[in-house]
């Protein structure tokens, strides 16, 4: 079993705040289904966007969404750290999945026509 800790949000206020956010793209998404008759569909995209970003705002402004981005920016210093294969190697690696994958096709191809042949003409005798 592991031995992580697992960090929940204890500030009545963060709650608060991941609850609001919830509430506001809530609303964005039942402002964008019941004003579907009465406004253009790229002004109830824009609510809807809208509704995205201030529930961001909101977020961004509760521990927990500090912490989200402090792990997003320290992901992707991470990925710039990783030494990416070359064309050349990607190529070769595809190729031998590939070929892999075609093998064990005709293999198990191969083995179900003999577990075919081994049931129905030898144990059965149909032909």
């Amino acid at each position: 079993m592991s031995n992580t800790t697992i960090e929940n949000v204890t500030s009545t206020a963060d709650r608060v705040k991941l609850g609001l956010s919830v509430v506001v793209v809530l609303a964005g998404i039942i402002a964008y289904s019941a004003l579907e008759s009465r406004i253009p569909a790229v002004a109830r995209v824009a609510i809807f966007v809208a509704s995205l970003i201030v529930a961001a705002l909101i977020v961004w402004f509760s521990e927990p969404g500090r912490r989200t981005v402090a792990f997003a920016h320290e992901s992707y210093n991470e990925v710039r750290r990783v030494v990416w294969p070359t064309r050349k190697e990607t190529l070769q690696m595809t190729g031998i999945v590939f070929a892999f994958v075609a093998i064990m096709g005709l293999f198990l191809w191969i083995l179900d026509k003999f577990v075919e042949w081994t049931l129905f003409s030898v144990l059965l005798g149909w032909k």
